[in-house]
């Protein structure tokens, strides 16, 4: 194999010569482009620049340049024709080309030659032929013999294209048990807002800048997540008011406003006590309220629940709702139970919502009337060139709105209906619903719950609601919440209080608002994931198919949701059988590490029948493969790439050098397992397995261009900006663009009739309406198909934790303590005095990625576990000290870092950790892997996401007396340490760069 060393300055002695456009790139969909002309070219006529998107940190869609010598990439630098990252280039960027070259990458197909409880693999080369037979031969036996949900199917994130699990694999082997992180990773939070107004409408447009922004557990300033670095500290600088809610302190934490310092996972109590401060305050969108929520629905508690309006499933099927709601067909025995009824305040009389039509008793909707009244927002301080978007009027109740006689909903009160038994009952509007349940947690109750003072409560909600400028007609803008209210057993109730909090307040859909996923030009399929698009070969999975679901019985409501199997569950069921066996597995990128238990979850890997991961490295993953399989790095693969939230940028990842070795890209690898199994990829029998610039081509085919030339576009003009490209559409669409799904350019879309698949206005619940009293929830978490909160009772004998009260309580919004937390479990503190907080953002990392690249590992060598000085004074350590932190379920290693940002009596611990230095089975995961500690019998009871915050630890010294090898330090199996400082040698190893030439 030939190899190169190159350092940072040589790296930068060869980046001094790049030039300003683009010449050739590599093979397949590739490029030619345009020879530098400039005058500092010089010598270095080989040298290009080529406009990609990186994928460095495997969330957010930064522009870059990367600077291309004689077939090397040898630079990346942030490209400012990209809005949504202006031009902001982080250190996980910059170091991904030491990815790319890493003298560790894995570059050949390698089969394993010894048994899984071996020390060694005993990995030998092999060609591609005889993996896709390997694959398919065993795939195949398993699917024979046990049925299509034997094979369990695992990605992860970062890498450009590696999704094969969201889409294509359970298409190839008919099977509903995907394992991916999205369980864990904003997957719950689109959960919630799909159940209770419509899909990802958690992700809020920083881009337009808010005029209060508040950031809700997460550090995007830290590590690209849902918006760029550079866009979430600019918006937070410009904004007039800056919260953030957070546990610790972070580092835009110290530039905040006002700081909402709440104990670990008490957010959902928070968030109800900002709603009812909003409601008392009355600093609520009335016309909202009443038009586009289920407030004024009139409960019935004493009835029912009986049939409502019809919903549709996540991936298969309709259902009918079962509601408290009364519907005119409660009211006589010929009513509709699409009609949702409510008191008419104006005309002293009851009044229907027609959830089939989407209109009002006596409405007339339309859109291009509602169109016209659209006016350009307001918003200051936009990146240059950036378009506002336009504003329709908010629609009322009046005959100006298209209504035959003036309405008006009551959202408070009690009134009496007749219903059909003959019975007089009393009713009150959902509103009044949400007021008690938030009156529940009012301020000077939450500050018992969350420690913060009941003023500062009141302080920020009154901050965020009150609106800054009143003449805009809308709101300060949207709520960022992130990873961390997901992962206390919270997940979808603390999603559903900020949904509603954010919708109340006048701030979904609107500018710098809550507005789910980027609608771009070329929305006609789903262009975030191109490799995860299946061109029509395979059959959609059934209501049979996800009938298997695993976990499904314990958790009911993902009958509803039907997009993950539940990962404790499929690991469980590896080692049980119970229902039945899955004993296969593929894994394209994905780690077992991410959620649940790291320890129980890597013997049910290594037990499997037959694994095949598609990765980089030699992983932990890796060591219990049966095959491991080459891919591509983001700088060598071709893909469309729209802003996955609500940034609205659309660019593309451009090949910028040839794939060394025998990497496969992976949309490449999908198709051509499918050919491997007969199975067609595409429905055109002419073409059932497109090459990869006929994938490509598909992809953007609703450009009107070919890739190509959209590539050529891209490298001349910079990435669009996908507000404007609606406007351009509005205005007759004079480039030819086609608009496929465009509507990005306009706010209130839910008055347009452009969220729901009909084209009706409205939400897409089965109401059409933000449900804060949610019709799914009724239906699918009843009383029959509760679960235990807790699947073990050693922890709760609580009735409110399950049963009757327990589901009643979830059809609102509404929060309960962490299941081990303090309040919960009290009697734990004795043995496990510390509450262990996860998942902190880092800067030079993205969850388990780059511990292996030199440039970041020297600044980050070793995990750490931050402590008050307080609390590491009682247990006797200092700062650097290695300790351990254990409980029940396992202990790791980590340094302690000293930190008054975090509340006494909790310690935040790193995710994720593993160490590529060790050349053993499982590369040390268990041995600062905080996983390790997870409890797997207790999560999420609606979407079954695993308990991986706020559970309790105790922490100690580590010594050379309670530590293997008489060492603090964590050594691999021989006993050699790992890196724990930046003067290693072994990154000198790491940094020698491989070019794949040769063997």
């Amino acid at each position: 194999m030939s190899i190169k060393p190159v350092t940072r300055r040589s790296f930068l002695k060869i980046a001094a010569a790049a030039a300003a456009t683009t010449a050739t790139v590599a093979s397949g969909a590739s490029l030619a482009f345009a020879e530098d002309k400039s005058a500092d070219a010089g010598e270095a006529r080989d040298v290009k620049r080529v406009r990609t998107c990186c994928r460095g940190c495997g969330k957010m869609e930064c522009g870059v340049w990367v600077t291309v010598e004689n077939g090397r990439a040898t630079k990346v630098e942030g490209d400012t024709s990209c809005f949504t990252s202006g031009g902001n280039c982080c250190a996980k960027s910059q170091s991904s080309l030491q990815a790319a070259y890493h003298p560790d990458r894995v570059l050949y197909p390698m089969k394993r030659t010894n048994p899984k409880d071996a020390p060694d693999p005993g990995w030998v080369r092999i060609t591609w032929d005889e993996a896709y037979s390997t694959m398919a031969e065993n795939y195949q036996e398993l699917i024979d013999k046990y049925g299509g949900e034997t094979i369990m199917m695992m990605s992860g994130t970062s890498r450009c294209w590696c999704m094969g699990a969201y889409g294509v694999f359970p298409l190839l082997f008919q099977s509903p048990n995907r394992v991916t992180p999205y369980q864990v990773c904003k997957g719950p939070r689109h959960f919630a807002t799909l159940m209770q107004s419509s899909y990802a409408f958690s992700w809020q447009a920083t881009v337009d800048k808010p005029r209060v922004m508040v950031r809700w557990g997460g550090s995007t300033e830290m590590s690209n997540y849902d918006d760029s670095c550079r866009m979430t500290v600019d918006s937070a600088k410009e904004a007039d008011a800056f919260i953030t809610v957070d546990p610790r302190l972070s580092n835009l934490g110290r530039e905040s406003t006002i700081w909402q310092h709440l104990y670990p996972q008490t957010d959902g109590a928070l968030a109800l006590s900002w709603i009812h401060v909003v409601i008392e305050n009355k600093l609520y969108d009335e016309l909202f309220v009443k038009r586009w929520t289920d407030a004024p629905f009139l409960v019935c508690e004493e009835m029912g629940p009986t049939p409502g309006p019809m919903g549709a499933k996540m991936q298969a099927g309709f259902f009918q709702t079962m509601t408290r709601l009364v519907c005119e067909s409660d009211l006589k025995e010929d009513g509709s139970p699409f009609r949702l009824m409510c008191w008419d305040a104006k005309n002293g009389r009851l009044t229907y919502f027609d959830a089939e039509t989407m209109l009002w008793e006596g409405e007339n909707w339309s859109m291009e009337r509602n169109l016209k009244t659209a006016k350009p927002a307001t918003q200051e301080n936009l990146f240059p060139g950036v378009a506002q978007g336009l504003v329709p009027a908010q629609l009322g109740f009046g005959k100006e709105d298209g209504f035959e006689v003036e309405i008006d909903p009551a959202i408070e009160g009690e009134y009496e209906v007749t219903l059909k038994d003959g019975k007089a009952y009393k009713v009150k509007p959902v509103w009044e619903h949400l007021k008690a349940r938030a009156a529940e947690y009012a301020p000077d109750i939450a500050e018992g719950i969350t420690g913060i003072p009941a003023d500062q409560i009141e302080l920020a909600a009154k901050t965020y609601a009150t609106r800054v400028d009143p003449e805009s007609g809308y709101g300060n803008g949207g709520i960022g919440y992130m990873l961390a209210t997901e992962h206390g057993c919270n997940a979808i109730q603390n999603s559903r209080a900020l949904d509603t909090l954010v919708g109340i307040t006048g701030n979904w859909d609107t500018p710098a608002g809550n507005r789910g996923g980027t609608t771009s030009f070329l929305r006609t399929i789903d262009v975030n994931f191109g490799g995860n698009v299946n061109m029509g070969g395979m059959p959609d999975l059934t209501e049979e198919h996800y009938k298997k679901l695993s976990g499904i019985e314990k958790f009911p409501v993902l009958n509803w949701w039907q997009y993950w199997a539940d990962a404790n569950s499929v690991y469980e069921q590896i080692q049980t059988g119970d229902p039945y066996p899955i004993r296969g597995g593929i894994a394209q990128s994905g780690d077992f590490m991410n959620m649940g238990n790291s320890l129980y979850n890597f013997e049910s890997m290594r037990s499997l029948d037959f694994l095949a991961v598609i990765d980089f490295w030699h992983t932990p993953l890796s060591d219990v493969a049966d095959l491991l399989l080459p891919c591509a790095h983001w700088i060598e693969a071709n893909g469309t790439r729209p802003s996955q939230g609500s940034s609205g940028g659309m660019g593309l990842n451009v090949q910028c050098v040839e794939r060394p070795g025998e990497v496969e890209y992976d949309p490449v690898f999908n198709i051509k397992l499918h050919e491997a199994m007969g199975r067609p990829f595409s429905d055109d029998p002419k073409n059932p397995y497109p090459t990869e610039e006929e994938y490509c081509d598909w992809f953007v085919r609703a450009s009107g261009m070919t890739w190509k030339q959209m590539v050529e576009k891209f490298q001349k003009d910079g990435w669009w900006d996908c507000k404007a490209m609606t406007l351009k559409s509005l205005e007759g669409d004079p480039e030819g663009w086609l608009d496929a799904g465009g509507t990005w350019g306009l706010y209130r879309r839910y008055q347009l009739g452009m969220l729901r698949p009909d084209k009706k206005p409205g939400l897409t619940t089965p109401t059409g309406k933000l449900e804060i009293w949610s019709t799914v929830m009724e239906t699918f978490y009843t009383d029959e198909t509760d679960p235990l909160y807790n699947a073990d009772e050693k922890y709760h004998d609580d009735p409110d934790y399950a049963g009757v009260e327990g589901h009643a309580r979830d059809i609102l919004p509404d929060w309960r303590p962490a299941p081990l937390g303090r309040a919960a479990a009290p009697e734990m503190e004795a043995e496990y005095p510390f509450i262990c907080n996860t998942g902190r953002r880092i800067p030079v990392y993205f969850h388990s990625e780059h511990r292996q690249l030199p440039w970041c590992r020297e600044q980050w060598p070793v995990p750490r576990i931050e402590m008050h000085p307080a609390d590491a004074e009682k247990v006797g350590v200092k700062q650097g000290d290695w300790v351990w932190i254990e409980n029940e379920n396992g202990k790791i290693r980590q340094v302690v870092d000293l930190y008054e940002g975090i509340e006494p009596g909790v310690v935040n611990c790193e995710h994720q950790w593993w160490y590529p230095e060790l050349n053993q089975m499982g590369h040390g995961f268990e041995l600062s892997g905080v996983n390790c500690l997870v409890y797997r019998d207790v999560r999420d009871r609606h979407s079954a996401s695993s308990y991986l915050r706020a559970y309790p630890v105790k922490v100690y010294k580590a010594t050379p007396e309670n530590s293997p090898f008489n060492n603090p330090v964590p050594c691999g199996e021989d006993g050699k340490e790992i890196i724990t400082a930046g003067n290693d040698p072994r990154l000198k190893e790491w940094a020698v760069l491989n070019y794949g030439e040769g063997e």
